[in-house]
């Protein structure tokens, strides 16, 4: 039986949606965007984009459309985990948006353009940043701007332009304005200096006075136009002030979390066994690892080819996280930006259009390593709380459990009383007994943690 759903998320495109069949996700291109389609596939574009990586590619189908007024159905390939902007570090931001520039010009050399540039149109497979929506090209007109020019600006450079200048957190304005930033609401919040910086005081400064000023016009048709050399000329200076932005991970909490640990060397290598071990006995097809900091314990997942999310609520650790990534050009781990105790809320029309971290899952093993001292005493989470979270979102889990005595939880009291009672190893495994069976434990040598393994209850 043909059971059928359409994708939220692309509900806004006419040329075509995403929808799902029996569990394969397939794209209806519709009759309208039949010509743009052909000179896409006919033209080189496709081809080089999807040899270069920077497109996913796709196969035609003989699928039925689902709707009305479609002419092809595609089965595009698809992407082990969906992220959103407010979810990347910046530099993960900032090569999006050099990947969206590249799309661009790589598309004008075929007499086509991007039509918008959303950040939402970007995902990463790895550490590498690829378009996902294939209908995003449009055929080139001489003389015409950038269509997605304002798009740019709010999605990427004044969320970049913030995190650069001003903090580095404005980039979870991102979940508050769906559409991206608004550059009136960027230019006031850079500091003065940005306005004498030609590139920001053009396309965010002067860009969001020019939309001040017209936003009570009426819409008339522009007298002047864009030639091509001035339409590279727009991508290049995008492409060069996008480029200069820069933001060092320094001065947070956790970015250095593994020179002040008090583990020894021999307790982090046991510990890694320990997490190897558990994942050879599980072998999870993906993994989470839940307040991962710079990835240590997810490149064990990663180096195994597990596909596997690395979660961290500090921006610096996510940070250096990413470009190690980057650097060894991993294949299999994606590091984001998530605080567990509000994490990506369901956002956009109907709080749909954009999936909360939960609906995103479960994966198949979720790591909380060193994470429920943080949760319990750090937050107030009660463990049932906590019990219950982990079990919407893992099938097993391997958690580590960190007693009062350690030396990180003394850190998380010493400013605080005490009124945790029941923060005990028994108290601890009787909470998780509840919906998790324990399958194995592990003493952490040189420590008083412990390591645990555990499988979902069946209920």
């Amino acid at each position: 039986m043909v059971s059928d759903a359409s994708v939220p998320g692309s509900f806004r495109d006419p040329n075509g949606f995403l929808f799902r069949r029996n569990g394969r996700l397939f794209r209806q291109v519709n009759d309208i965007y039949r010509a743009d389609y052909k000179q896409l596939m006919e033209s080189g574009l496709y081809r080089d984009l999807t040899d270069e990586g920077l497109l996913v590619p796709h196969e035609e189908t003989s699928e039925p459309q689902m709707s009305g007024g479609g002419s092809l159905v595609i089965q595009p390939e698809t992407i082990p985990f969906i992220s959103y902007a407010y979810e990347w570090s910046f530099s993960q931001l900032q090569d999006a948006a050099l990947a969206t520039l590249s799309l661009e010009k790589k598309a004008l050399e075929h007499g086509m353009s991007l039509k918008d540039a959303s950040a939402y149109n970007i995902q990463f497979r790895g550490c590498r940043p690829v378009m996902i929506d294939t209908l995003s090209f449009e055929r080139y007109r001489e003389g015409e701007p950038w269509v997605a020019y304002r798009q740019f600006c709010q999605h990427f450079l004044a969320p970049l332009s913030l995190m650069s200048h001003t903090d580095v957190r404005l980039g979870q304005l991102l979940r508050v304005y769906i559409d991206g930033i608004p550059l009136d609401l960027a230019s006031r919040l850079l500091p003065g200096k940005t306005k004498l910086a030609l590139g920001l005081a053009t396309h965010v400064h002067l860009h969001a006075q020019a939309q001040r000023k017209y936003s009570d016009k009426p819409a008339k048709p522009t007298g002047g136009k864009m030639s091509r050399m001035a339409f590279l000329g727009l991508i290049d200076n995008l492409e060069s002030t996008t480029r200069k932005l820069e933001w060092k991970p320094e001065g947070t909490e956790w970015g250095n979390y593994y020179d002040a640990t008090n583990y020894s060397d021999s307790s982090l290598d046991h510990k890694r066994q320990v997490v190897d071990d558990y994942l050879a006995k599980v072998n999870p097809k993906t993994v989470w690892d839940l307040g991962a900091n710079t990835g240590l314990f997810s490149r064990i997942a990663s180096d195994r080819g597990i596909p596997t999310v690395s979660f961290d609520i500090d921006p610096a650790a996510v940070e250096l996280n990413y470009l190690d990534c980057r650097k060894r050009d991993e294949k299999s781990m994606l590091p984001l930006l998530s605080d567990l105790t509000n994490p990506s809320p369901a956002i956009g029309w109907e709080n749909r259009e954009r999936q909360s971290l939960i609906e995103r899952g479960p994966c198949d093993t979720a790591m909380a390593l060193a994470l429920i001292h943080h949760l319990a005493i750090g937050n107030n989470l009660p463990f049932d709380r906590i019990v219950d979270f982990l079990a919407g979102i893992c099938r097993t889990l391997i958690i580590e459990f960190v007693p009062k005595s350690d030396s990180q939880v003394q850190r998380l009291l010493a400013t605080r009383e005490d009124i945790f009672p029941g923060y005990t190893k028994a108290g601890f495994e009787q909470a998780f007994s509840s919906r998790f069976a324990i399958l194995a434990s592990s003493p952490v040598k040189d420590s008083e943690r412990t390591i645990y393994l555990m499988g979902l209850r069946q209920t």
